[in-house]
Protein backbone atom coordinates (compact mmCIF):
# COMPACT_ATOMS: atom_id res chain seq x y z
CA UNK A 1 0.00 0.00 0.00
CA UNK A 2 1.34 3.51 -0.90
CA UNK A 3 1.55 5.61 2.22
CA UNK A 4 3.66 8.59 0.52
CA UNK A 5 0.41 10.74 0.96
CA UNK A 6 1.25 10.60 4.70
CA UNK A 7 4.11 13.03 4.38
CA UNK A 8 6.06 11.62 7.11
CA UNK A 9 5.83 11.73 10.76
CA UNK A 10 4.42 15.42 12.88
CA UNK A 11 6.95 17.82 13.28
CA UNK A 12 8.19 17.74 16.86
CA UNK A 13 9.66 19.97 19.37
CA UNK A 14 12.18 18.50 21.30
CA UNK A 15 12.74 19.13 25.72
CA UNK A 16 15.74 17.56 26.85
CA UNK A 17 16.04 16.64 30.50
CA UNK A 18 19.06 15.71 32.35
CA UNK A 19 17.82 13.38 35.30
CA UNK A 20 19.65 11.60 38.30
CA UNK A 21 20.74 7.86 37.66
CA UNK A 22 17.88 7.01 39.80
CA UNK A 23 15.15 8.47 38.15
CA UNK A 24 12.45 5.95 37.51
CA UNK A 25 9.12 8.42 36.65
CA UNK A 26 10.04 8.75 32.74
CA UNK A 27 6.31 8.08 31.97
CA UNK A 28 4.63 10.39 34.64
CA UNK A 29 6.82 13.46 32.87
CA UNK A 30 5.58 12.69 29.51
CA UNK A 31 1.87 12.58 31.06
CA UNK A 32 2.29 16.42 30.83
CA UNK A 33 3.44 16.97 27.33
CA UNK A 34 1.38 17.55 24.44
CA UNK A 35 1.55 15.23 21.25
CA UNK A 36 3.86 17.95 19.16
CA UNK A 37 6.71 17.80 21.85
CA UNK A 38 9.18 14.80 22.47
CA UNK A 39 11.32 14.71 25.65
CA UNK A 40 15.23 13.51 24.92
CA UNK A 41 16.17 11.78 28.92
CA UNK A 42 19.77 11.37 29.73
CA UNK A 43 20.51 10.27 33.23
CA UNK A 44 23.85 11.34 35.50
CA UNK A 45 26.62 8.57 35.85
CA UNK A 46 25.71 6.41 38.57
CA UNK A 47 27.65 6.86 42.28
CA UNK A 48 27.04 4.36 44.82
CA UNK A 49 25.36 7.06 47.68
CA UNK A 50 21.68 7.27 48.95
CA UNK A 51 19.84 10.03 48.37
CA UNK A 52 21.66 12.71 50.79
CA UNK A 53 23.09 16.14 50.61
CA UNK A 54 25.95 14.43 49.60
CA UNK A 55 24.48 12.66 46.48
CA UNK A 56 22.53 15.64 45.44
CA UNK A 57 26.05 17.80 45.12
CA UNK A 58 27.76 14.99 43.14
CA UNK A 59 24.78 14.81 40.96
CA UNK A 60 24.96 18.40 40.22
CA UNK A 61 28.55 19.26 39.13
CA UNK A 62 29.14 21.21 36.15
CA UNK A 63 31.01 18.63 34.77
CA UNK A 64 28.88 15.98 34.95
CA UNK A 65 26.13 18.49 33.77
CA UNK A 66 28.11 19.91 30.91
CA UNK A 67 28.77 16.39 29.39
CA UNK A 68 24.61 15.15 29.92
CA UNK A 69 23.94 18.56 28.14
CA UNK A 70 26.25 17.89 24.94
CA UNK A 71 24.56 14.36 24.65
CA UNK A 72 21.29 15.90 24.01
CA UNK A 73 22.20 18.16 22.04
CA UNK A 74 22.68 15.66 18.98
CA UNK A 75 18.68 15.56 18.81
CA UNK A 76 18.58 19.50 18.77
CA UNK A 77 16.20 20.34 21.85
CA UNK A 78 15.04 23.78 22.04
CA UNK A 79 15.10 23.28 26.36
CA UNK A 80 17.32 21.71 28.78
CA UNK A 81 15.85 20.92 32.13
CA UNK A 82 17.46 19.30 34.59
CA UNK A 83 14.65 16.97 36.60
CA UNK A 84 16.24 17.15 40.11
CA UNK A 85 14.73 19.22 43.06
CA UNK A 86 17.73 18.07 45.59
CA UNK A 87 20.19 18.67 42.93
CA UNK A 88 19.22 22.29 41.96
CA UNK A 89 18.31 23.53 45.91
CA UNK A 90 21.50 22.26 47.29
CA UNK A 91 23.67 24.84 46.77
CA UNK A 92 20.99 27.49 46.93
CA UNK A 93 19.53 30.28 44.96
CA UNK A 94 23.35 31.10 43.64
CA UNK A 95 24.10 27.63 43.21
CA UNK A 96 20.80 26.85 41.08
CA UNK A 97 21.83 29.98 38.95
CA UNK A 98 25.33 28.76 38.25
CA UNK A 99 23.48 25.42 37.25
CA UNK A 100 21.07 27.13 34.46
CA UNK A 101 24.21 29.42 33.23
CA UNK A 102 26.35 26.14 32.61
CA UNK A 103 24.29 23.98 31.02
CA UNK A 104 23.14 26.89 28.80
CA UNK A 105 26.78 27.56 28.23
CA UNK A 106 27.11 23.89 26.84
CA UNK A 107 24.29 23.33 25.11
CA UNK A 108 23.78 27.02 23.63
CA UNK A 109 20.12 26.75 24.57
CA UNK A 110 17.85 28.06 26.94
CA UNK A 111 17.88 25.99 30.49
CA UNK A 112 16.29 25.86 33.87
CA UNK A 113 15.97 23.34 37.07
CA UNK A 114 13.62 21.96 39.14
CA UNK A 115 14.21 24.06 42.08
CA UNK A 116 14.05 27.63 39.90
CA UNK A 117 10.94 26.05 38.32
CA UNK A 118 9.38 25.56 41.45
CA UNK A 119 9.97 29.16 42.33
CA UNK A 120 8.64 30.89 39.24
CA UNK A 121 5.26 28.42 39.62
CA UNK A 122 4.76 29.86 42.78
CA UNK A 123 5.07 33.16 41.80
CA UNK A 124 2.75 32.55 39.22
CA UNK A 125 0.11 31.47 41.55
CA UNK A 126 1.05 34.21 44.05
CA UNK A 127 2.03 32.07 46.73
CA UNK A 128 4.15 33.30 49.90
CA UNK A 129 3.58 30.97 52.61
CA UNK A 130 3.08 27.39 51.66
CA UNK A 131 3.24 23.84 53.04
CA UNK A 132 6.36 21.24 51.68
CA UNK A 133 5.94 17.86 51.52
CA UNK A 134 9.49 15.74 50.64
CA UNK A 135 10.28 11.98 50.88
CA UNK A 136 13.48 13.29 52.07
CA UNK A 137 15.30 12.73 55.16
CA UNK A 138 15.56 16.14 57.98
CA UNK A 139 18.72 17.66 56.35
CA UNK A 140 17.53 17.56 52.85
CA UNK A 141 14.36 19.21 53.67
CA UNK A 142 15.97 21.72 55.83
CA UNK A 143 18.18 22.55 52.73
CA UNK A 144 14.52 22.72 50.55
CA UNK A 145 13.33 25.39 53.12
CA UNK A 146 16.76 27.09 53.28
CA UNK A 147 16.36 27.76 49.90
CA UNK A 148 12.72 28.88 49.54
CA UNK A 149 13.56 31.24 52.08
CA UNK A 150 16.11 32.77 50.02
CA UNK A 151 13.43 33.24 47.51
CA UNK A 152 11.07 34.83 49.58
CA UNK A 153 8.99 31.69 50.40
CA UNK A 154 8.17 31.17 53.63
CA UNK A 155 7.60 27.26 54.63
CA UNK A 156 3.84 27.32 56.81
CA UNK A 157 4.11 23.48 57.58
CA UNK A 158 6.33 20.02 56.18
CA UNK A 159 5.89 16.45 56.43
CA UNK A 160 8.57 14.32 55.22
CA UNK A 161 9.30 10.46 55.09
CA UNK A 162 13.17 10.14 55.83
CA UNK A 163 14.18 7.63 52.85
CA UNK A 164 17.44 7.27 51.21
CA UNK A 165 16.39 5.23 48.42
CA UNK A 166 13.90 3.55 46.53
CA UNK A 167 11.61 6.94 46.36
CA UNK A 168 9.21 5.88 43.23
CA UNK A 169 8.26 3.24 44.95
CA UNK A 170 5.95 5.56 47.34
CA UNK A 171 2.36 4.85 46.72
CA UNK A 172 -0.08 7.56 46.38
CA UNK A 173 -1.62 7.60 48.86
CA UNK A 174 1.64 7.97 51.37
CA UNK A 175 1.51 10.95 49.38
CA UNK A 176 -1.89 12.12 50.15
CA UNK A 177 -1.30 11.41 54.10
CA UNK A 178 1.70 13.87 54.16
CA UNK A 179 0.36 16.76 52.58
CA UNK A 180 -2.76 16.55 55.09
CA UNK A 181 0.20 16.01 57.61
CA UNK A 182 2.16 19.25 56.29
CA UNK A 183 -0.57 21.84 55.78
CA UNK A 184 -0.76 23.15 59.49
CA UNK A 185 -0.79 26.33 59.07
CA UNK A 186 -1.78 29.34 56.69
CA UNK A 187 -0.64 28.42 53.40
CA UNK A 188 -1.12 29.80 49.92
CA UNK A 189 -0.15 26.48 48.33
CA UNK A 190 1.55 23.12 49.09
CA UNK A 191 4.48 21.74 47.18
CA UNK A 192 5.26 18.38 47.03
CA UNK A 193 9.23 17.83 46.43
CA UNK A 194 11.46 15.61 44.28
CA UNK A 195 11.19 14.42 40.93
CA UNK A 196 11.31 10.82 41.99
CA UNK A 197 8.44 10.97 44.07
CA UNK A 198 4.69 10.22 42.01
CA UNK A 199 2.07 12.53 42.08
CA UNK A 200 0.51 13.19 38.72
CA UNK A 201 -3.20 11.70 40.16
CA UNK A 202 -3.22 13.32 43.67
CA UNK A 203 -2.80 16.43 42.76
CA UNK A 204 -6.88 16.91 41.24
CA UNK A 205 -7.82 15.51 44.85
CA UNK A 206 -5.43 17.34 46.59
CA UNK A 207 -6.73 20.66 45.59
CA UNK A 208 -10.28 19.78 46.10
CA UNK A 209 -9.58 18.57 49.70
CA UNK A 210 -7.05 21.23 50.84
CA UNK A 211 -8.47 24.20 48.33
CA UNK A 212 -5.57 25.27 47.57
CA UNK A 213 -3.35 24.96 44.44
CA UNK A 214 -0.82 21.65 44.74
CA UNK A 215 2.45 21.59 42.66
CA UNK A 216 4.72 19.49 42.57
CA UNK A 217 7.93 18.49 40.96
CA UNK A 218 7.52 17.07 37.83
CA UNK A 219 4.45 19.07 37.16
CA UNK A 220 6.59 22.49 37.79
CA UNK A 221 9.62 21.10 35.73
CA UNK A 222 7.54 20.48 32.99
CA UNK A 223 5.36 23.60 32.85
CA UNK A 224 8.69 25.82 33.08
CA UNK A 225 9.91 23.82 30.35
CA UNK A 226 7.58 23.94 27.72
CA UNK A 227 6.47 27.28 28.65
CA UNK A 228 10.03 28.40 27.86
CA UNK A 229 9.13 27.14 24.15
CA UNK A 230 6.18 28.48 23.97
CA UNK A 231 4.14 25.41 24.55
CA UNK A 232 1.17 24.73 27.11
CA UNK A 233 1.82 21.97 29.95
CA UNK A 234 -1.32 19.48 29.73
CA UNK A 235 -2.94 18.56 32.66
CA UNK A 236 -6.50 18.63 33.61
CA UNK A 237 -7.87 20.18 37.06
CA UNK A 238 -4.74 21.11 38.22
CA UNK A 239 -4.35 24.74 39.22
CA UNK A 240 -0.93 25.62 37.68
CA UNK A 241 -1.92 24.40 34.28
CA UNK A 242 -5.45 24.39 34.37
CA UNK A 243 -7.37 28.17 34.87
CA UNK A 244 -11.14 26.44 35.10
CA UNK A 245 -8.90 24.96 38.01
CA UNK A 246 -7.33 27.46 39.75
CA UNK A 247 -11.21 29.34 39.71
CA UNK A 248 -13.15 26.54 39.84
CA UNK A 249 -15.02 24.12 42.56
CA UNK A 250 -12.17 23.82 44.21
CA UNK A 251 -11.87 27.67 45.40
CA UNK A 252 -8.49 28.00 45.91
CA UNK A 253 -8.47 30.14 48.82
CA UNK A 254 -5.57 29.32 50.63
CA UNK A 255 -7.32 28.90 53.50
CA UNK A 256 -7.49 25.94 56.06
CA UNK A 257 -9.78 22.30 55.26
CA UNK A 258 -13.01 22.50 57.63
CA UNK A 259 -11.48 21.15 60.81
CA UNK A 260 -11.57 17.77 61.51
CA UNK A 261 -13.20 15.54 64.21
CA UNK A 262 -9.80 14.64 64.97
CA UNK A 263 -6.67 16.59 65.87
CA UNK A 264 -4.38 16.51 62.67
CA UNK A 265 -1.22 15.47 63.31
CA UNK A 266 2.01 17.61 63.94
CA UNK A 267 3.94 19.01 60.91
CA UNK A 268 6.29 16.72 61.06
CA UNK A 269 4.96 13.57 63.14
CA UNK A 270 4.82 9.79 62.49
CA UNK A 271 2.20 8.58 60.27
CA UNK A 272 0.06 5.36 60.24
CA UNK A 273 2.92 2.45 59.03
CA UNK A 274 5.20 0.34 60.91
CA UNK A 275 7.86 2.32 62.62
CA UNK A 276 11.78 2.15 61.16
CA UNK A 277 14.44 4.34 62.15
CA UNK A 278 15.74 6.50 59.61
CA UNK A 279 18.37 6.06 57.34
CA UNK A 280 19.95 8.91 59.24
CA UNK A 281 22.94 11.21 57.71
CA UNK A 282 25.83 12.63 60.03
CA UNK A 283 24.73 15.68 62.00
CA UNK A 284 21.40 15.42 61.49
CA UNK A 285 19.96 14.67 65.14
CA UNK A 286 16.40 12.98 65.84
CA UNK A 287 14.03 12.45 63.42
CA UNK A 288 10.70 11.57 63.21
CA UNK A 289 10.07 7.99 62.33
CA UNK A 290 9.75 7.74 58.19
CA UNK A 291 6.23 6.42 56.99
CA UNK A 292 7.61 3.82 54.63
CA UNK A 293 5.32 1.98 52.13
CA UNK A 294 3.94 -1.25 52.66
CA UNK A 295 6.57 -3.90 52.98
CA UNK A 296 7.66 -3.92 48.91
CA UNK A 297 10.11 -6.73 49.83
CA UNK A 298 13.35 -7.22 49.91
CA UNK A 299 15.70 -4.75 48.26
CA UNK A 300 18.30 -4.68 46.27
CA UNK A 301 21.16 -2.75 47.21
CA UNK A 302 21.78 0.91 45.11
Amino acid sequence: MDVSFLGGPQPQLGVGVVAPFDFALDRELWRWVPDDVSLHLTRTPFVPVEVSLDLARLVSEHETLHAAVQALCAVSPQVIAYACTSGSFVGGMAGERAMCAAMAQAGEVPALTTSGAAVAALHEIGARRIAVVTPYTKSVTDSLEEYLGEAGITVTGRAYLGLTRHIWKVPYRDVVDMARAAVVGAADALFISCTNLPTYDVIPQLEAELRMPVLSANQVTMWAALRAIGIQAVGAYQALLDPVARSGPAAMTGTQPPPRSVPPPTPEAAFAGPPAPPEAEPGDGPEPPPYLPEDPGPQPPL
